[in-house]
């Protein structure tokens, strides 16, 4: 026994001289143990070298047994404290605000239509953001650097090289990582005053459900119908006001649906999804990059007025951006009484 301590202590220290990684110096330990186990069961017992490694072959092996309860104890440890470091995230601090703050915004503090209780209003905020991609990017930069106080991120997939076109949110050393910590990474490095929850999920009934009523407004970026619908059906049923904006290589469209106000929801407007074909996402009929910047700008602005109760809101109204012939065009949307989200909400 004394003999294999001493090769695994040397294998440790030439691991650190030659700078291996710790996990690569486990690797090597983990290989002396089982040429130490094969030996031990392979030689006949009173052989030399079986007596100069010492033990018994169930000795080691209960030793091997001990030490993979472990690695895998270390394991599960370790995944539950990462869980709760990023799923438990410090509040923002609430009430007035403070001299670094005032400088912060001083901008939007010398707007009337905001000035100190409107920013205060931005503060006290908490505005969910359904998608960290082309829309959600822009959208929750400036959320977060406007000063709402705590903003959600829903969003399931990781950072890839395709997104780093229009996602601007998100950079090249974050590749791989989780969107939603991405976001909350860039979001807190610009404003540190704010809270950010992410939420690294796929959004269904259930999620949305108890994630709806803990906020006062909804942003939905999502590129796919499904999601689009569901985030509506919930809002409506919850009686949340939602912001959605949609874009599609050239063109993007933004509007408020608020039923519970007395305005059209989603599904009033486009009752079913079109035919598959009809309205390809982003990544089958591509989209210019900077498209999503304006979009999720807009989105960014209207929740402003909305929180603050400033100027006219684009409720009952879509507003259709052509960036190839530089238009703006905006719509009147009316309500279905027979909606099936929202035929029944009532003012």
């Amino acid at each position: 026994m004394g003999l294999v301590l001493g090769i695994a202590l040397v294998l440790w220290s030439l691991g650190m001289i030659l700078r291996i990684s710790r996990q690569g110096r486990w690797g090597m330990i983990g290989g002396l143990y089982a040429g130490v186990l094969i030996l031990q069961i392979a030689m006949p017992a009173g052989h030399p070298l079986r007596q100069a490694i010492g033990g018994t072959p169930e000795g080691w092996a209960a030793l091997g047994v001990l030490a993979l309860l472990v690695v895998a104890y270390r394991g599960v440890l370790g995944a539950l404290k990462r869980r709760v470091a990023r799923e438990v995230v410090p509040m923002a601090p609430q009430g007035p605000l403070r001299p670094v703050e005032l400088d912060r915004y001083a901008r939007h503090i010398m707007l009337r239509e905001i000035g100190g209780p409107g920013q205060r209003k931005l503060k006290e905020a908490r505005v969910l953001v359904i998608g960290a991609g082309g829309l959600g990017s822009p959208a929750l930069l400036y959320l977060g650097a406007a000063g709402v106080g705590t903003i959600g991120i829903v969003d399931p997939d990781d950072v890839d090289l395709s997104n780093l076109q229009r996602q601007v949110i998100h950079t090249d050393t974050r590749l791989g990582m989780p969107k939603v910590f991405s976001a909350q990474k860039a979001i807190l490095a610009q404003n540190p005053f704010v809270t950010i929850r992410p939420y690294k999920r796929c959004l269904d009934e259930e999620s949305a459900a108890a994630l709806f009523p803990d906020y006062d407004l909804i942003l939905d970026g999502t590129d796919n119908f499904e999601t689009r619908y569901l985030v509506n059906r919930m809002a409506a049923r919850l009686g949340k006001p939602l912001i959605a904006g949609a874009i599609a290589q050239w063109e993007g469209q933004i509007s408020l649906y608020d039923p519970a106000h007395g305005t059209p929801c989603y599904q009033c407007i486009f009752p079913e999804a079109p035919a598959p074909g009809l309205a390809p996402s982003c990544a089958e009929a591509g989209v210019v990059g900077a498209l999503p910047g304006v979009v999720g700008a807009m989105m960014a602005v209207e929740a402003i007025k909305f929180v603050i109760g400033a100027g006219e809101g684009l409720g009952g109204r879509m507003l259709i951006y052509d960036a190839l012939y530089g238009e703006t065009r905006t719509i009147a949307l009316h309500r279905r009484e027979d909606c099936p989200a929202c035929g029944a909400v009532r003012l």
